[in-house]
């Protein structure tokens, strides 16, 4: 079956995740507490997420995941290789591009693994609700796949990424600070998924239950990129 939107919705969902994965070296302040620049942008595609696993199914939202997965990953060594191209004398930007667009490996490896399980967490879980829940109480399965996938991304990344650098405490309360924000904005965010949701049923004529999908994230065949 051929969608009008679900192109658009993956690109979308792709734009957003590289977005986030540039700006995230930027160290925000808010009060008391610190952030990473993709704070404010990362958790839309948990929201996009949600809304791919809903309407598509898991199917679908897999090969999203994938494509976002191999994007970052082309992403990252595009900014490596051009980093480590001989800058030219009268440019004195160097400095500032390594620091900026500089992909350490670890960073690298930390934002990789954590988007790759979070996400297929996340939309295990919505579908797994959605068949529990017969598709009613759209509320529990967003904000009950963001719970968990947002957890799992970010002790993750931050393990993955600062372990060793900063202490323990310091990553506990990285962890649980990243963490409460972001699934708070997506509890937020729930009137505007409601909203896009059901939009994109109605142009889609689709509201798909994972009734028969196997779950396996590593499973991808022609059927799902039909």
């Amino acid at each position: 079956m051929r969608y009008k939107l679900f192109p658009f919705v993956m690109v979308a969902f792709v734009v957003v995740l590289l977005l986030s994965n540039t700006v995230a070296v930027k160290v925000a302040k808010f009060g008391p507490f610190f952030f990473d620049g993709a704070v404010i942008l990362f958790p839309i595609s948990y929201i996009f997420g949600d809304i791919l696993t809903e309407v598509y199914g898991y199917k679908r939202s897999r090969v999203v995941v994938w494509t976002g997965f191999i994007a970052c990953l082309f992403m990252s060594f595009v900014y490596w290789l051009v980093g480590i191209l001989p800058a030219a004398p009268p440019w004195g930007g160097q400095e500032a591009y390594q620091r900026i667009l500089g992909q350490t490996p670890r960073i690298v490896l930390a934002s990789l693994v954590a988007f790759f399980c979070g996400e297929f967490t996340n939309s295990y879980i919505l579908a797994k609700l959605k068949i529990f829940t017969r598709g009613r109480w759209l509320w529990t399965r967003t904000i009950g796949s963001t719970i968990a996938g947002q957890l799992v991304d970010t002790a993750l990344f931050i393990t993955i990424a600062f372990a060793g650098i900063m202490p323990g405490t310091v990553l506990l309360r990285m962890i649980m600070t990243n963490y409460l924000f972001k699934t708070t904005y997506e509890v937020l965010a729930t009137p505007l998924t409601y909203a896009v949701t059901g939009w994109l049923k109605r142009v889609e004529n689709e509201d798909y239950y994972d009734f028969q999908t196997n779950y396996n994230p590593f499973r991808v065949t022609m059927e799902d990129l039909r």
